[in-house]
């Protein structure tokens, strides 16, 4: 892999120079945001050799590459899911050549389904925190001491506090809580929807945590935000489906992505961080 990595991100900056400080996957429904790029380029995962080739209705499965104000930015349109091949490690090569390339955050967006009756299907919600279910770790075969990564403040505080900054600023009410990932995919049980509650999970939802893993273990700095396109098994009488899904992501998703794209215009003035 090491190889393919390294001729993705030497592509990468042949076709597109210096690389943007801040990278974005797309989940389901934030896709919108790619439409708020200026001077926009795009190009397909299977022109880049450490790139996944998803199978994911509603994925595109291509890098766009631009600004957003005065913030240059590069979204992925797809993402790997473990349940598409058992593989966790899915978005390993990805990553790995962005953070090559010299991308110095990553910001994850996915669809979920809501455990909190306050946070109904159209909510947003920061992830503060992760619990990884299927305690499965897409830095299993790893070696040296560095796969021994901590995972106390997996998802940026600094970040989370813009994006907060960010929210007031639109009046836009922006939950904070624990995402739960679920394997997939087949949706979670009622059952399993207590027992995740139990344990203090907010959403719940089949992506994400693998990334966050690989992307701390590159030494990216993460940030994360969820799209609520359901309530959670047992909590409404709707039967949960993929369609469902990206009906409420449709319904939902031009505010999810236009509050993204604030966020990461703001980002070229946050102290920390000046690209």
């Amino acid at each position: 892999m090491t190889t393919s990595i390294a001729a993705t991100a030497a592509k990468l900056q042949d076709l597109f120079g210096a690389a943007p400080a801040v990278a974005v996957v797309l989940g389901t429904g934030w896709s919108g945001a790619t439409s708020l790029i200026e001077d926009a380029r795009h190009l397909a995962y299977a022109e880049l050799p450490a790139f996944p080739q998803p199978r994911v209705e509603g994925h595109i499965n291509e890098i766009v590459v631009g600004r957003i104000g005065k913030q240059p930015v590069v979204m992925l349109r797809g993402r790997a899911h473990t349940y598409e091949s058992g593989d966790c490690a899915g978005m390993a090569g990805a990553l790995r050549s962005l953070k090559a390339w010299g991308v110095q955050i990553l910001l994850q967006t996915n669809a979920s389904g809501s455990l909190r009756e306050a946070m109904q299907p159209g909510s947003l919600m920061l992830i503060s925190d992760h619990i990884n279910a299927p305690q499965r770790s897409p830095l299993v075969g790893e070696v040296g001491s560095e796969r021994f990564v901590d995972m106390n403040m997996a998802y940026d505080r600094e970040l989370r506090e813009q994006a907060q900054q960010v929210a007031a600023a639109r009046q836009l009410d922006l939950h904070q809580g624990v995402y739960c990932w679920a394997l997939g995919p087949q949706f979670e049980t009622p059952a399993e929807i207590r027992m995740f509650a139990a344990w203090g999970a907010d959403a719940v939802g089949m992506s994400t945590v693998p990334e966050t893993i690989l992307a701390r273990h590159a030494g990216l700095r993460v940030l994360g935000l969820a799209l609520m396109t359901n309530m959670a098994a047992g909590l409404s009488a709707e039967a949960l489906t993929h369609a469902l899904t990206l009906r409420q992501a449709q319904l939902s998703g031009q505010r999810a992505a236009e509050f993204l794209a604030a966020l990461v215009a703001s980002l070229a003035e946050l102290p920390s961080f000046q690209p």
